[in-house]
């Protein structure tokens, strides 16, 4: 028996966070799948293959995640639209939910829409909800050395680095850190 939630729409100057739809899921896998070697793939954790699914094993898995969500809990993934276009998503996931430890995530999947402030906007927007809805005490993002606009959206947003676990990535033959950031509710408020 599938969930039925209401759909979730946040909007701000750039872009649009919705709720993704049964429609949605074609121009999802496109965008994710549809290049053997993804752009985005070289930024977003490239030392963890790239899950391979076809696009009904790709509706399965979406099928599945909005079915592991209790009915008190906000949908784990949003799509982020840009005048209509999917160019994105954004998520959370437990790190430890027994004491609320999430982390957040964003994945553009279009280049053309890097470095616009469409991610900064996609992030804050999306805090925001969380902040909203759960009672999180933090909010986090893990990234790697080599992400620095992920860094830099992290640090615009006013997430601070908390960890650097030196040389735990290895892509391409080159080491690199993994970095833990992190905002907290009252940092988080005090934003302007």
């Amino acid at each position: 028996m599938q969930k039925t939630t209401k759909p979730l729409r946040l909007k701000g100057n750039l872009v649009l966070l919705r709720s993704i739809e049964e429609e949605d899921i074609p121009s999802l896998y496109q965008l994710i799948y549809g290049d053997g070697d993804p752009e985005w793939k070289k930024w977003d954790a490239p030392y963890y293959p790239l899950e391979p699914h076809t696009l009904d094993s790709y509706r399965s898995h979406e099928r599945a995640r909005k079915d592991r969500l209790r009915d008190s809990e906000p949908d784990s993934r949003l799509i982020i639209e840009v005048d209509g276009k999917i160019i994105g998503t954004v998520t959370y996931y437990w790190e430890h939910k027994p004491s609320l430890w999430l982390e957040v995530g964003i994945g553009i999947y279009d280049p053309d829409y890097w470095n616009g402030g469409y991610g900064s906007e996609a992030l804050t927007l999306w805090i925001d909800q969380l902040f909203q809805v759960l009672p999180l005490a933090r909010v986090g993002l893990t990234t790697w050395s080599r992400n620095e606009r992920m860094m830099r959206v992290g640090e615009k947003l006013g997430m601070k680095i908390e960890g650097r676990m030196r040389k735990c990535r290895i892509y391409e033959g080159e080491y690199y850190d993994a970095i833990r950031m992190g905002v907290l509710r009252e940092e988080w408020s005090k934003r302007s």
